[in-house]
């Protein structure tokens, strides 16, 4: 019978009466709680919380959560009766909520232990201690900065949040508002610190609300901005270029610069769907508009804008439109918007972001315009974009006579003006360039006219050894670019032309040299010389993989690597760069910071184990699947700036030989992105060959940073060689470093084989396949 009992308990629980998701908003709030505190506790992603207080579509919890849940907003209840009002009347909300044995605030005796441990601790950190009451006053202007310091913000328009504890005797309820304030901070009236993965708003009072919003519209017609952290901030803007005025004056939204002379950061406004609706500007674009990138000139929105004195910059009212008005002095007024809905968040590099509800959608951007910057445009913009905020193009100078200060050049930036498009080294630069406009149309460059260096696309069969074997490994590293951008030195300024010059491995720079003599069958290894199976190593100097024939160009790395091999070098001509430096470092560094930090947020830790290491990467974007949206975010930023570097025409009516609009960047260098890829590739190609030195284990497929290796296990512990725990000494590491490798996919070697004989190619690149096995097509090497 007490089974029947217990099941009945249960039944019961299931049902557990819930107050109105509003009503659970406010008591989560009025406790000090964040969406994490709770989510934490009950042990449920954030998300999961998010819903069960949204006011559109809220769900229901279910099970032991609904149980647990129950009772800690019964108990919240307590301490947070909601006021009645004339012109407001409150919702009611019972003292107690009828627990599983069916009396009001029993619950079963054997889940009691565990509820209230969750109450107890999420109390002991936001307990209101004595005579707690709800705050009067609340901010009428965020711009009456004296004022707001000394009120209480409240997270609900309808009902009131606590103050700071203080011994100061109990206020009184405030009578409801009859007019909304032009701008109020919903935030709980206690500053602590965000929980991890969630960013705060920055010390900088100018920013306290942190770096952007995502603007958004109950049901009700009332705007809300959610911000980082979990802040909520009352829009009073009923027109576009009044959403730009509020953010500059009222919002306190940005953050701060990431140099000394550089600029603070330009707050962001992120518009959802019925934002737009609000604001008049379309849900969606045409397939027109779409292919402009941008809204008709004649919108009425940017008629409001004009007429308001605002300015658009040349890529119009697109997914990421920039709102400003010229500078005067040191004072910028300037406001970047982003648009899910018009594809601002491409889905290969933000994931799900786009569809996200707007609170977790502030968070995804947060953590990463902490970790990174506030998004300038796509990942790729931006991580061009973080390379100039680290290295500004220029600086306030000494005093002069006068005590004055000018701009001046910022050393080891790329300055503020664009090299001559015909003064780029002609095997630097694309087909099409201005400086290649004298050869004839259809004139196709050789190695021996253009700088080819590229990341790795080869594949090989099998031998009859490997074909024995049970599986395929991949193995792939980790922002394998970035580690390739880390130290490296690159030219700053322009090239120069140099007739037979001696290598200088110190020395960025573009070389003509012919490098067919270099014999992977015999090459050194630190001091030593070793023998190997040349056919089935790649070579490290075409990313193809194919041994060169005759002079080529090269990028410093690559000729570096052939002397590092062994080998003489004698390039006959050189573009070389005198004026150089490391400045890709600071790149790498914050972007290195932001993985890793990230990453240990999902529970991989930099400083993990091989087999722990293993374990902690499988499925560890279920874990948090909004951070795991960052991560994939920060690798796509890397890519991205480093393409940016040699950014090719995109329409705009322009034809071969003519400039485009990135030539009139400083960052426009492809130079830098070529000696990047150079060393990125050279850097997988010699932890290659010296685990072929040591193991006898050879390659497949290499595609990019992923290479794929036969083995007797499916596990990359099966092959890579760990003594003790320690890998080889300059060879293949597990771990969550850049430059380190992690587990990419594994198949079986009869897999491999029936997907070469299906499609009648013996070098199918088995690497680019190898993570899921599903192979849609013919490799066509694009």
């Amino acid at each position: 019978m007490s089974e029947l009992f217990d099941a009945v308990d249960a039944l019961v629980a299931s049902r557990s009466p819930l107050p109105p998701a509003e009503e659970r908003k406010r008591l989560r709030t009025a406790h000090g709680l964040t969406l994490d505190d709770v989510a934490g506790a009950l042990k449920v992603r954030r998300a999961t919380v998010s819903s069960w207080e949204s006011t559109k579509k809220p769900t229901e919890p279910r099970g032991p959560e609904r149980e647990a849940y129950a009772r800690l907003l019964r108990q919240l209840a307590e301490l947070y009766p909601a006021p009645a009002t004339p012109q407001e009347p409150a919702v009611p909300v019972p003292a107690t909520f009828t627990g599983a044995s069916g009396s009001a605030g029993e619950m079963p005796e054997v889940p009691d232990a565990l509820i209230d441990e969750v109450v107890e601790s999420l109390s002991r950190s936001r307990r209101p201690g004595t005579q707690a009451a709800p705050a009067e006053a609340r901010t009428l202007s965020t711009g009456k900065a004296s004022e707001a310091a000394a009120m209480t913000a409240t997270e609900n328009t309808h009902t009131p949040a606590p103050t700071p504890v203080t011994a100061a005797p109990a206020a009184a309820p405030r009578p409801a508002r009859t007019t909304r304030p032009s701008s109020t901070s919903r935030r709980p009236g206690a500053k602590k610190a965000a929980p991890a993965g969630t960013p705060a708003g920055g010390a900088d009072p100018r920013f306290e609300n942190g770096p952007l919003a995502v603007v958004d519209v109950e049901d009700d017609g009332t705007v809300l901005a959610h911000c980082t952290g979990g802040l909520l901030l009352d829009v009073p803007a009923k027109s576009i270029p009044a959403l730009v005025d509020w953010t500059l004056r009222e919002a306190k939204l940005g953050a701060p610069k990431l140099s000394g002379p550089g600029k603070d950061a330009d707050p962001l406004i992120v518009l959802t769907e019925a934002a737009l609706e609000r604001y008049g500007l379309p849900v969606t674009l045409t397939e027109e508009e779409k292919h402009a990138g941008r809204i008709p000139e004649g919108h009425k929105v940017i008629k409001q804008l004009t007429r308001a004195e605002w300015k658009l910059t040349k890529r119009g009212f697109g997914p990421w439109a920039r709102i400003y008005r010229p500078a005067t002095g040191s004072e910028r007024a300037c406001v970047q918007l982003c648009i899910p809905s018009w594809n601002a968040l491409d889905p290969r590099h933000w994931g799900e972001a786009g569809q996200l509800p707007p609170a977790e959608l502030a968070r995804v951007l947060g953590v990463y315009a902490s970790r990174v910057m506030t998004p300038r445009g796509s990942t790729a913009v931006t991580g061009l974009e973080l390379m100039t905020a680290l290295h500004p193009p220029t600086r306030a100078s000494e005093p002069d006579a006068d005590g004055r200060r000018h701009s001046a050049h910022n050393p080891g930036s790329l300055g503020k003006d664009a090299i001559d498009p015909m003064n780029f080294p002609p095997c630097e630069v694309p087909d099409g360039h201005p400086v290649l406009k004298d050869l004839p149309r259809f004139h196709v460059r050789g190695p021996g006219e253009k700088l080819f260096e590229e990341a790795y696309d080869w594949a090989r069969p099998m031998t009859d050894a490997e074909c024995t074997l049970r599986y395929l490994v991949g193995i792939d590293v980790n922002m394998a670019f970035a580690a390739g951008a880390n130290g490296l030195n690159v030219g700053l300024g322009e090239a120069t032309h140099v007739k037979a010059p001696a290598f200088d491995p110190k020395v960025p720079g573009s070389w003509l040299v012919d490098l067919s003599h270099v014999d992977l069958s015999r090459v050194k290894v630190g001091k030593e010389w070793v023998e190997l199976d040349g056919s089935l190593l790649p070579s490290p100097f075409t990313p193809k993989g194919e041994r060169p024939t005759g002079p080529a160009w090269y990028a410093t790395p690559t000729v570096a690597y052939a002397v590092e091999l062994g080998y003489e070098v004698r390039p006959t001509e050189a573009w070389v760069r005198y004026e150089n430096g490391r400045y890709l470092d600071g790149w790498y560094n914050r972007l290195r910071d932001a993985y890793l930090a990230t990453m240990a947020d999902l529970g991989v830790d930099a400083d993990l184990s091989p087999e722990d290491f293993l374990a902690a990467m499988d499925g560890y974007k279920t874990r948090d699947p909004e951070l795991a949206i960052v991560t994939t975010a920060i690798k796509a930023t890397v890519k991205g700036g480093l393409g940016k570097l040699r950014e090719r025409p995109r329409g705009e009516g322009w034809r071969p030989g003519e400039p485009w609009r990135a030539l009139s960047r400083p960052t426009w260098r492809p130079d830098i992105r070529a000696a990047v890829i150079s060393r990125t590739r050279i850097n997988l190609h010699r932890k290659i060959v010296k685990h072929a030195a040591f193991t006898g284990q050879y390659p497949i497929a290499i595609l990019s940073d992923c290479v794929v290796y036969a083995s007797n296990g499916p596990s990359p512990l099966d092959f890579l060689p760990y003594r003790d725990g320690k890998p080889l000494p300059g060879g293949f590491k597990l771990g969550i470093n850049p430059g380190l490798v992690k587990h990419e996919g594994t198949q079986s070697v009869l897999w491999g084989e029936e997907v070469r004989e299906r499609f009648n190619a013996p070098e199918l690149n088995l690497a680019r396949y190898i993570k899921d096995g599903t192979v849609t097509d013919v490799d066509n090497g694009e």
